[in-house]
């Protein structure tokens, strides 16, 4: 997770930098900003812990099972926090990054062994932001994100008894979505509501919905 934190940050700098090379014209700089933010999320994560053989679906996972996890709504809502940066470069043209680590209120599946941990979700995300509408002190939007996401998947079934089978992987991952920014000062945006639909085409045999929404808050740096 500490690399894929890391690699985050590296991004969003470089997308700063890039966009402040671009501030010499006056008339350009006037239309560039970057606004970057904290949010706290809820999502439904699509996935509960559900395990079936690969050779007999249906049937229940066994040490000797070769087993692939199965896509279904989480009795649980994941809680997470993220960052967002915003670059604006004209008043059609944005982009939008994102990353989301969503690591609390981990659904553990009861044959995991203790200390093992749970099911999470952590996103890595960028692509166009568009404007849709502004309303009063509101500005509406819709964006289109890609990326990866990192899932912990719990503990895989069977006599597992040591939290060396804990099962993970990495996935592509497509999400779309959209808010609404309220601006409080000349600076700072209350990011009223954010809610996002994720597509992850190639999880196990099938594929995954991961979705929800976010609040924060955002601080316009130019």
């Amino acid at each position: 997770m500490r690399r894929s934190v890391a690699l985050f940050c590296v991004l969003l700098t470089a997308a700063a930098a890039s966009a402040a090379a671009q501030v010499v014209p006056a008339a350009v700089g006037r239309q560039i900003s970057i606004t970057a933010g904290g949010m706290g999320s809820l999502f439904q994560p699509s996935f509960q812990g559900d395990w079936q053989p690969v050779v007999n679906p249906g049937q229940n996972c066994t040490s000797t099972s070769v087993c692939e996890p199965v896509s279904n709504p989480s009795s649980l809502g994941l809680f997470g926090v993220g960052a967002y940066v915003d670059v604006k470069f004209t008043r059609w043209i944005q982009l939008e990054a994102e990353g989301r680590w969503m690591r609390f209120n981990q659904l553990t599946p009861y044959w995991a062994p203790a200390g093992s941990g749970g099911i999470y979700e952590d996103n890595y995300l960028i692509g166009p932001r568009v404007p849709l509408v502004h309303v009063w002190k509101a500005s509406v939007y819709g964006k289109a994100l890609i990326g990866y996401g990192n899932m912990g998947l719990g503990a895989y079934p069977g006599l597992c008894s040591t939290a060396t089978c804990i099962a993970s992987g990495r996935f592509t991952d497509i999400a779309f979505g959209g808010g609404a920014d309220i601006k409080l000062t000349r600076r700072i945006t209350l990011r009223a509501f954010d809610a996002e639909y994720q597509y992850w085409p190639q999880w196990s045999s099938s594929s995954l919905a991961p979705y929800g929404v976010s609040m924060g808050v955002g601080y316009r740096v130019f």
